[in-house]
This record gives C-alpha cells, structure tokens and sequence, in this order.
C-alpha cells in the first residue's frame, strides 16, 4: 500500500487531499494543529488514516512527520506539502514579522520537510506542491504570500530537475479562489468576490474537490509521466481576460 503525507490536513483543501487519497486506496499521515479536526479526518478512514498534530515550522517538525509515518506504515510514496495561512498585506504594509510567518509555513517548512522525505522516496514517488494563481500572475495585496508561493514553484523545478532521474517526480498545484474556511470570510469583501465572480470564464468558483482530484491524479499512473509542471485549477481566472456581461456593462463611477 503506498503511503502519502498530507500537511495542513484538518482542513480546506488539505483534508480533501487526504481523503481523496484514501479514497484512493493510499495510507495518508495528515498533519495540522487542530486535534479536534484531525480526529475527525482519521474517521473518515480509520485504517488509512493517521494524523499528527505538529507546528510545521518547528525545528524537530520534519524529523517527527517522517518517523511518525515509517513508524506506522514503513515507507514514503508521496508527500503533498499543502500547509499555508491567508489575509496577506502588499509589501510595503508588510512587517518583518508577517514576512517571516508566511515564509516560514509555505517555503521554510515544505523546503525542510521535502528535505527530510527525499531520503526516503523511490521509483515511481511524488511530491506535490500547493501553491497558488498569485504564484502564476500578478496579485492585489499578495506581498508576502505571493513571495512564498513564487518560491514554492521554483523549489518544485528545482525537485523535478534534481531528482527526476531517480523516479522522484515533483509538480505543483495552483488553485484559483476555493471556497474553503479559510476563504469564506475574504469572500464576504463585495470587491474580492466580484474580482472572481465577474472575472472566471465559469459557473462557479472552485471546489476542494477541485484540488483534490487534481492531486490524486498526479499521485495516480496517469499522472506518471508529469514532472516539473503547474497545474493551475482556476476555472480560467489567470489564463484569461474574461469579464462576464454584469462587468462589461457596467458603469464606471469615479470616486
């Protein structure tokens, strides 16, 4: 039975990941900080599922992911560094300390955890990067959080020119807006929710199981012969100029 790390997996798109890849038939160790949640993930599979609770930016966290899932299923297939925290500010209302915060959970740690996991990953294994549309374009109030996710795409060419030769693949995965806990209240701003509304060439916005079956398919054969790449999951949103017909038609008002 192969064996996938889930980071960031109490909630959002990180516990659809982990489901997915039960679903799937993997083994899955999730991680988060939320015990109450990650009970609840091991429910959805108690005999594929084990989670750890564990601050991903401290020094002994990779060290303890990596044992915690040797320990339980004595191998390493996948690792789907997902983990990330929202509500960033433009660079210059950024501070040192919120520089830091945002780096260290979605550059600093998947860096040392993909570290720690290569040692053990062999022919035919993956890891997954999630990281974002403001990865692939230009965007409003990213700063700190479009730094980190810049980074993360380039940490995962990096993997898949490295390792590739060992069978070690690397892709990442760039969701558009998805309605997840940690969007729902951004999505209450009326500008935030008409830039993607009015903006993606679709019918809806995007879905957890959007990003989930999308990395399920990077971990399948299917997805075998990828590497080095971003899948955006957008529903269009960065690879178009779309306006619907409320925007087109609507009138500029100057303030």
């Amino acid at each position: 039975m192969q064996v996938a790390i889930v980071t960031g997996a109490s909630s959002g798109i990180g516990f659809g990941c982990a489901t997915a890849l039960a679903e799937a038939g993997m083994a899955v160790l999730g991680t988060g900080r939320d015990e109450d949640r990650l009970a609840e993930l091991e429910r959805v599979a108690p005999d594929r599922i084990a989670t750890l609770a564990v601050d991903l930016t401290a020094d002994d966290a990779p060290q303890l992911i990596v044992e915690a899932a040797l320990s339980r299923w004595g191998r390493i297939d996948f690792l789907i560094n997902n983990a990330g925290v929202g509500s960033p500010k433009p660079l210059h209302e950024t501070d040192d300390e919120t520089l830091d915060h945002f780096l260290g959970i979605m550059l600093r740690a998947p860096f040392r955890l993909a570290r720690d996991v290569i040692p053990h990953l062999g022919p035919g294994s993956a890891i997954i990067n999630i990281t974002s549309t403001f990865a692939v374009v230009g965007g409003l109030r990213g700063g700190a959080y479009s730094a980190a996710k810049g980074g993360l795409t380039a940490l995962t060419t990096h993997i898949a020119c490295q390792y590739g030769a060992q069978g070690i693949r690397c892709n990442a995965v760039a969701p558009g807006v998805t309605v997840t806990p940690m969007v729902e209240q951004r999505l209450n701003d009326p500008g935030f929710r008409k830039m993607q509304t009015e903006m993606t060439p679709h019918t809806r916005l995007g879905r957890v199981e959007d990003i989930a079956s999308t990395v399920a398919f990077l971990c399948s054969d299917g997805g075998s012969f990828i590497n080095g790449q971003t899948i955006v999951v957008d529903g269009g949103w960065s690879s178009t100029k779309y306006l619907s017909d409320f925007a087109l038609n609507a009138k500029w008002v100057a303030e």
